[in-house]
């Protein structure tokens, strides 16, 4: 009688469970939210509030991630980012006045052309000044985070004094067209449009650096990069390239972010981009140094308790935002989403 016999079968690995994602600090908006609807009391001014903050956050959140993705991909504490925001608002006012024609047409569409047209032209611009930044002042301190700071924030020193050169030191208008301006209601509440098509875009920006960095071959690179720069060079990959690309998309995304916070503000001066320094740095702070994901979260954080506080106790919106970060720090050192625990 025959036997047959069945060859081992070699063990099949051990498939690792998928990380368990973090709601908690995404929970934080709506509990910050209901705990400003008591002491608002009245639900229209609360909605309205809590839609112009949210909008306001996200407007944030687009200046912000440029530096986020600087700091959490290369190490780099560039604290002149703020002259490419000023340099993106002031190419929007030059934009503006040379296609003023499409900027007051009738047509809703060649309004918002003009708009695009400056958004391109000021990330086109801030990216190649960003290209030359990297190259003359943060290529020679890599891995010096205080030199960094230093030579960074002389960087933009020179850089607001360069743009008082080309467009003057006084206050430029920069009013966005009529098809942005106005409000939409929502039942007894309004958000303006300006802050509906400003919250549109920076859900552009995130979606698309979330998918290019964790769905692309480029996004791939750049993040084994980080964790081991030989190991990708020895494959035949010029990292250094991948950084410095990572450098001018930051740079452009903040001149991005400086159209349509001149658009916000509806006037530029030199000193735009270092006035909101402060605040993009409380930002990246309280979302987890290098964390787009908590970028996002801290910018709509920070818009929220601006426009309760604001509402509220003036005097005190002047110091909540930091009141806030001390608040997130005490409970998470790390931010809310530390880049060490991804």
């Amino acid at each position: 009688m025959s036997t047959s016999t069945t060859a081992p079968t070699a063990a099949t690995p051990a498939v690792p469970p998928a990380p368990k994602r973090d709601w908690i600090p995404v929970l934080l908006m709506p509990a910050l939210a209901l705990l400003g609807l008591p002491f608002i009391a009245d639900v229209p001014v609360w909605l309205t509030l809590t839609l112009a903050g949210l909008a306001m956050g996200m407007i944030i959140f687009i200046i912000a991630s440029g530096l986020t993705l600087v700091f959490g991909l290369m190490d780099v504490l560039n604290f002149g980012h703020g002259v490419f925001i000023a340099l993106g608002a002031f190419v929007a006012t030059t934009v503006f006045a040379l296609l003023g024609g499409w900027v007051k047409s009738p047509d809703a569409l060649t309004q918002l052309a003009a708009v695009f047209a400056a958004m391109l032209a000021a990330m086109l611009l801030a990216g190649a000044i960003g290209l030359v930044f990297e190259r003359l002042l943060v290529r020679p301190v890599y891995g010096l985070h205080l030199k960094q700071i230093l030579i960074t924030m002389g960087g933009m020193i020179i850089g607001e004094e360069l743009i008082k050169v080309f467009w003057g030191a006084q206050q430029v208008p920069l009013e966005p067209p009529m098809i942005l301006r106005g409000s939409l209601s929502i039942g007894d509440a309004g958000v303006e449009t300006y802050r509906i098509f400003a919250t549109v875009i920076g859900l552009l920006v995130f979606a698309s650096l979330v998918w290019v960095l964790s769905r692309t071959k480029i996004g791939l690179l750049i993040r084994a990069g980080v964790e081991n720069g030989e190991m990708v060079e020895s494959l035949g990959y010029r990292i250094r390239r991948l950084f410095v690309a990572v450098f001018v998309a930051g740079s452009a995304l903040a001149g991005l972010g400086g159209v349509l916070w001149g658009l916000y503000q509806q006037n530029v001066i030199p000193q735009i981009g270092s006035q909101v320094n402060i605040l993009i740095f409380i930002v990246i702070i309280i979302g987890g140094l290098g964390s787009i994901s908590g970028a996002l979260i801290g910018a709509l954080l920070v818009g929220l308790l601006a426009n309760y506080a604001g509402f509220l106790a003036p005097k005190a919106a002047l110091f909540s935002n930091i009141a806030l970060m001390v608040i997130i720090l005490v409970w998470r050192p790390g931010g809310l989403y530390p880049v060490a625990k991804r």
